[in-house]
Order: C-alpha cells, then sequence, then structure tokens
C-alpha cells in the first residue's frame, strides 16, 4: 500500500476527463469542480490500493471506493455523487478508446432514503421576503435577491450571474409576459415569467440602490446585484444574505441555499401546476427529479387530514 501522491498517469487520465466535461459536455465551473473534488478522493483510494496505471484497476477496488469515500464522513448522498462520478470517468475512458473493459460498470451508488426537499409556507416565505430594509441600498439589493430566488425559482449562482441588461430588457418590454432568460447548469438557457413583486423589487433596486454601490468600483461592472466594493455579489455573499433574512425571519433551522426554489415549486404544484410546466421553469433535464414535488404535496396532504379531520385519529 502506499500514501504518497497518486501517479501522473492517474492524474493525467483524470484530468483528460474532465478537460472532456468542460469543452464538450460543456459543464458549469461549479459542477465541474465537484467531479474534481470527488475523483481527487477516488485517486487517493487508488493510490491507498498501490494502483499507478488507470489499466490496472479492479472492479474490487472501485467498488471498495465507496466504503473509503464514507469512511471520509461523507455524508450517503456525497458518498454516491462520487461513486457516479467515478462511473463517468471509467465509462468516458471506455467510449474514448484509453481504456479496456470498464471495471466500473457493475458498480452502483449505495441506495439513499429519498430525502423531500424542504418549503417553507406561502405565510413564511412572505416573512422571509419582508426582512430587507428597503430605506438602505444593501436593503434594497437584498430584496431584489430574495423575491428574484422565489419569483423565478431559480439558482442564487443562475441570479448572481445576471447582468443589468438581463432585466432592463424585461422591465422595459410593455408585454408583461415578456420572460426573463436564465442560464442554468450546463449553460442552458431557459425563459421564466417575471412576476410583478420581483420586477419592482428589481426596479427599485436599479433606480435607488444600484448607483450608490456601482460608484464605488473603480471599474464598471455590468453585474445586476453588487456588493459593497461595487462589484459582482458572489454565490456565497448571496448565501449570506438569504441567511441573514432567515435569522431574521426566525427561520434559521430551516433555510438552505435552494430553500426558496423548493418552495417556489411545491407553492407552484400545490397550486395546481402541471410537473412538466415546473421541470422546464426550473431546467431540470428530466422530469423524474421534478415529481419528488408531488411527494411532498402528498406528504402536506396527509398532514393536513391527519390535523384536521375529525375521525383521521380515531
Amino acid at each position: 500500500m502506499s500514501t504518497g501522491e497518486p501517479s501522473a498517469r492517474l492524474t493525467g487520465w483524470v484530468q483528460t476527463f474532465l478537460d472532456h466535461l468542460v469543452v464538450e459536455r460543456g459543464l458549469s465551473s461549479n459542477t465541474v469542480e465537484a467531479y474534481r473534488r470527488d475523483l481527487a478522493r477516488y485517486l487517493d483510494h487508488l493510490t491507498r490500493l498501490g494502483v499507478t496505471d488507470p489499466s490496472a484497476i479492479t472492479a474490487e477496488q472501485v467498488s471498495g471506493f465507496a466504503g473509503y469515500a464514507a469512511g471520509l464522513g461523507l455524508a450517503p448522498s456525497s458518498v454516491a455523487r462520487a461513486v457516479v462520478a467515478v462511473r463517468g470517468l471509467h465509462r468516458f475512458s471506455v467510449e474514448d478508446g484509453t481504456g479496456g473493459d470498464d471495471p466500473a460498470a457493475d458498480v452502483r451508488p449505495p441506495r439513499q432514503q429519498q430525502r423531500l426537499p424542504k418549503a417553507l409556507s406561502i405565510a413564511d416565505v412572505g416573512t422571509l421576503l419582508a426582512t430587507p430594509d428597503a430605506t438602505t441600498v444593501t436593503g434594497l439589493r437584498d430584496a431584489a435577491l430574495l423575491e428574484l430566488l422565489y419569483g423565478t425559482g431559480a439558482r442564487i449562482s443562475e441570479i448572481v450571474d445576471l447582468d443589468v441588461d438581463d432585466l432592463t430588457r424585461v422591465l422595459s418590454d410593455p408585454d408583461p409576459n415578456v420572460g426573463l432568460r436564465l442560464r442554468g447548469k450546463g449553460d442552458k438557457e431557459r425563459v421564466v415569467p417575471l412576476g410583478k413583486f420581483a420586477r419592482e423589487a428589481v426596479d427599485a433596486w436599479l433606480v435607488r440602490g444600484r448607483p450608490g454601490l456601482a460608484a464605488r468600483a473603480t471599474r464598471a461592472d455590468p453585474a445586476l446585484l453588487l456588493n459593497a466594493r461595487g462589484g459582482r455579489l458572489s454565490r456565497q455573499s448571496a448565501w449570506a444574505v438569504l441567511r441573514r433574512a432567515a435569522d431574521a425571519a426566525g427561520l434559521a433551522d430551516r433555510v438552505s441555499p435552494h430553500t426558496l426554489r423548493h418552495s417556489y415549486a411545491t407553492h407552484l404544484i400545490d397550486g395546481g401546476a402541471d410537473v412538466r410546466v415546473v421541470q422546464e421553469l426550473l431546467g431540470h433535464a428530466s422530469v423524474t427529479t421534478t415529481q419528488i414535488y408531488t411527494l411532498v404535496t402528498v406528504d402536506h396532504l396527509r398532514e393536513v387530514y391527519a390535523t384536521a379531520h375529525p375521525r383521521a385519529r380515531q
């Protein structure tokens, strides 16, 4: 066994796969970085077993990776994601002609208990969205961010990637049905409606808030949402805004970066929206991913029945 650095052959093998993900599959930088982290753990696992050449990897060694990853303290979902990354690496080698048989072909990610996404009630969302102080510049920005997250169901990364021009086109069009273009995973575009509350919050930010922060920058930034120095608001800073709002609303233990996205989807389906429409709005590649929100609403129905029906607890 070895505990040193992975061999040049192993690292070059993984890098070729990562280049493929960027150039040919067009995956986002965040997704590629997740692959990089998972595959770095895989190379550590192989190196500990004394493997230096990709062609020498066995199915047993691939199978053992899940246990190794779990031993690092990774959550079951993270272990499953890492195993999927490893399967993708080996499959690429076979398809690319650089590998022989696929030792990961019969390796399956560990089964996980299905976790339903946590959605806030409509009342709680209203409380959360009301927390920013609209009399301050940063409060106007935070209000625009939160209204956009809930009003479009977008990921935080999709909102912070927006430029001013993306919104001015929508706000200046007299047709209220003109949607906002979002760039999702793999740079795939989708168009989502922009509701009245989000429009008003963004308009207030652009007119009364953004100019004040933009004036602090040494160089003009096209970003819609700005930080205190006048540069583009980062994903981490946007998450910090959401966390502060959750604290102020008394919802700190119930909010994650995707909470408003989950709430958006759940409230749409609760309101009668077709699951395939919600799939398009969320930018899911498969409707199977979206169908989990139908389970949330069934769960909600059971809860309401259990607490409200006079014979539910007889």
